[in-house]
């Protein structure tokens, strides 16, 4: 794939028409510049994705988790690109209106519809109107208050500026969620803060080459939103910042991670955060209980958050065994 380095975007455009006009030109014509993440498409059993769809999809990583599947919820996917995810949460929801994605780009959108069509051509037990694309943007989402069971974004938020943009977009997906409804998101993070002339390239930024957060910055806007739980899902290399194309100092290697985010209130003890870690108990009894509700059984290794495998490895005690944080959970925690 080639990378191309941008100089600056057009002085007649704003920000947001630098975005626009991007994804307006991959919706004409698919971009392979833009949020490569090798990666197998998902099976499920009679779903057909047309080969467009493969070829559209700007996203990171996966917004689709099996364990956040059902037929009685209603979903929210922001920035519908080609429709492939949309099209994936149709196969679990399965009825008109089911899924809601919405997108501010009249040529995706229709490329979008299009797309679903074509799907319904191929697979007998899809209809389009399963998906409901609207017009709309992340920052004044056309969806009323906790009216949504699951928000999804895809290699969308990390092109947000912060100090404005960003926070709004996840105030407006903590707004449209019910309570104890999730907000499931994919984005590239830097193991270090970019030079902000990488930070102030708009191509670079609407490209999802240059508006990386650190992971400590990504997930604190998360819970300055208002979500109390946390799940780190997946975290692997994204892109490579080569010193000598960037002008950096040395090469930084973006990563992208896929999360979960509960809307349940922060607690008066901070965001419950899954990183999975574990703690296992290897004493005498039959089980360990740490006085807060958590019980270890004996020689169990049981998901916990970052607060809990903290508050258990203060204790000192030889028959805690806590492990660091394998940045993949899959549920069953603590909290």
């Amino acid at each position: 794939m080639e990378i191309r380095i941008f100089t600056g975007a057009n002085a007649t455009m704003s920000y947001h028409e630098t975005v626009l006009t991007l994804y307006r030109d991959a919706a004409l014509a698919p971009a392979d510049n833009l949020c490569c993440v090798p990666q197998s498409g998902k099976y499920l059993p009679g779903l057909v994705i047309p080969d467009i769809m493969h070829e559209m999809n700007y996203g990171c990583g996966t917004t689709l988790h099996l364990q956040d599947m059902s037929s009685d919820q209603r979903v929210l996917y922001v920035g519908v690109g080609g429709g492939l995810e949309a099209l994936q949460f149709a196969y679990f929801t399965r009825r008109k209106g089911g899924v809601v994605a919405v997108d501010p780009v009249p040529e995706m959108r229709e490329c979008a519809a299009k797309n679903l069509e074509l799907a319904a051509r191929l697979n007998d037990w899809f209809e389009p109107e399963f998906v409901t694309i609207v017009d709309g943007d992340a920052f004044q989402l056309p969806v009323d208050d906790a009216s949504i069971d699951l928000a999804a974004q895809n290699c969308l938020f990390n092109i947000f500026k912060t100090g404005g943009d960003l926070e709004m977009a996840l105030s407006e997906m903590h707004r449209v969620l019910r309570k104890n409804g999730r907000l499931v998101m994919s984005d590239p993070i830097t193991p270090c803060v970019l030079p902000p002339e990488l930070g102030n390239d708009e191509q670079l930024r609407a490209a999802c080459i240059s508006g990386c957060l650190t992971l400590e910055e990504y997930l604190q806007k998360i819970i300055d939103a208002g979500f109390g739980t946390i799940e780190i899902r997946s975290r692997k290399p994204y892109r490579m910042l080569d010193a000598t194309s960037y002008g950096l100092d040395e090469n930084v290697l973006l990563e992208t991670i896929e999360v979960a985010a509960y809307q349940v209130p922060v607690p008066d003890d901070g965001a419950c955060l899954f990183t999975g870690r574990t703690a296992t108990y290897t004493g005498r009894d039959e089980d360990f209980h740490d006085g807060k509700e958590h019980v270890l059984p004996r020689n169990m290794p049981m998901p916990v958050c970052d607060k809990t495998a903290s508050a258990l490895s203060d204790l000192g005690r030889p028959d805690l065994v806590v492990t660091e944080s394998t940045w993949h959970y899959q549920g069953g925690g603590c909290c």
